[in-house]
């Protein structure tokens, strides 16, 4: 199979976890089989590879995302990098253009799409296998999964059904109505719109064609602006008359919230943390190196990070975003390729920041113009290159970096430094990489 994920999310409902770099999907709050933490994208792209370990899979996402995507899943992981964050019609435009291009996938094969994080069983992606027979054998242009419904949501959008079969033409669609059209819709058959779609290739890369005179890979990217800003749903499904809808019954949640998102974590209580007899229904994600205590918490999710503390009710956890986007702070935390940075401190002219590099991985051959830096190793061995020079470090080594010179770090084995950044003006732009040879 060839799949497109689609990964974007601004990190604003799950905060203080996520982040404008850590969207939700990048949480580790699962359990894999191992018995290890995963993430939305790590259990989904090993659910792909359990039904299909040969599936072609794609994830479409901002050049935000990319060191987080390549920390979890490797670095061999396709990324199809969006000049800007735009909506689902030019991300899955340009993504299909990276398959014909730089995969050299046929216009003739089928593409799925569909989103990052779904909490799903491995049945949904089963059902993609019927979803591309239906898809590379029938005469429509695009095939769907609508999901049965379990409740009348006001969440979903849903796809009316020709027919009760288990595929059927689509007749209509419906927008989030409210709880009471929302249930005469499903006593009618309708599907919610889980955002899955099926297609042939060149299908898409016509609509390309149509909109931007190319199919390449290069020249999309570089006139990405230019397509519409616009939901897939909006400017191609709903105009399609040639569709098809498959039903999936199976397990499928959309982790949208936090209320949500605690109904299926592995454990009520993440990270340090004491629960009292009293508490009832709350849970509790701690990535803070500190303990929290709570006491008689009902119906409650308690989540601490560098970047902030969430005290909330359940419900009223989905109405957060407001409040967050009133806040103005950097990023304290964040996964890389090479490994994570902590924001330990900020003062007026420093900032201090905990790093820790993955065995065999190395920070960018760089440098400041604005500031002074201080690594002091604090575990695990490595080299820093130094305008060009080379030494070997070790736990305890003090290095300093004035501004201007040319740096970085390699770890031999896992390595964890404290860096403190001096200057009036610390600023993240602050960094010109350069070519290390040798």
């Amino acid at each position: 199979m060839n799949i497109i994920l689609l990964s974007g999310g601004s990190g604003k409902r799950l905060w203080p976890l996520s982040n404008e770099i850590r969207s939700k999907q990048f949480i580790k709050i699962f359990k894999n089989p191992e018995g290890e933490c995963e993430s939305m994208v790590q259990r989904v792209y090993r659910q792909i590879k359990e039904v299909d370990p040969d599936a072609n899979i794609t994830i479409a996402t901002s050049k935000k995302q990319v060191s987080v995507i390549n920390n979890q899943l490797g670095d061999s992981v396709s990324v199809c990098v969006e000049p800007s964050r735009r909506d689902t019609f030019p991300a899955i435009i340009l993504a299909s253009a990276y398959l014909k291009s730089k995969k050299n996938v046929s216009e003739d094969e089928a593409v799925i799409v569909c989103p990052v994080d779904p909490y799903v069983s491995t049945d949904y992606f089963r059902s993609f296998l019927k979803l591309y027979d239906m898809t590379v054998n029938g005469k429509h242009n695009i095939s769907l999964m609508g999901i049965e419904p379990t409740y009348p949501s006001e969440k979903y959008g849903y796809i009316m059904p020709a027919t009760k079969a288990e595929k059927a033409d689509v007749s209509y669609f419906i927008e989030k109505p409210d709880k009471l059209d929302a249930e005469k819709y499903i006593s009618q058959g309708a599907l919610w719109n889980g955002g899955i779609f099926a297609f042939r290739l060149g299908y898409i890369l016509d609509i390309a064609r149509k909109n931007i005179g190319s199919i390449d890979y290069d020249t999309i990217f570089e006139k990405y602006d230019e397509l519409k800003n616009i939901s897939f749903d909006y400017e191609v499904v709903e105009k399609e008359d040639a569709l098809k809808v498959m039903r999936f019954s199976g397990e499928w949640k959309d982790i949208g919230s936090w209320n949500t998102f605690a109904e299926e974590m592995y454990d009520k209580v993440i990270g340090k943390a004491v629960l009292d007899d009293a508490c009832l229904n709350t849970n509790v994600v701690n990535y803070l190196n500190i303990p929290v205590l709570c006491m008689g918490c009902k119906d409650m999710i308690i989540a601490a990070s560098s970047d902030g503390i969430l005290v909330s009710d359940k419900e009223h956890s989905s109405y957060m975003k407001p409040y967050v986007n009133a806040f103005n702070q950097q990023v304290m935390y964040a996964e890389k390729s090479w490994g994570t940075f902590t924001v330990l401190d900020v003062q007026e002219n420093s900032m201090t920041i905990r790093v820790e590099l993955l065995p065999g991985h190395s920070l960018h051959y760089h440098s400041h113009n604005l500031r002074d830096e201080v690594w002091n190793v604090v575990s695990g061995t490595g080299r820093t290159i130094i305008d060009g020079k080379e030494n070997t470090v070790h736990a305890g080594d003090v290095i300093s970096l004035k501004a201007g010179c040319r740096h970085t770090i390699i770890a031999d084995t896992e390595l964890r430094i404290i860096e403190v950044q001096f200057g009036t003006d610390i600023d993240v732009n602050d960094k010109e990489k350069h070519v290390l040879y040798g």
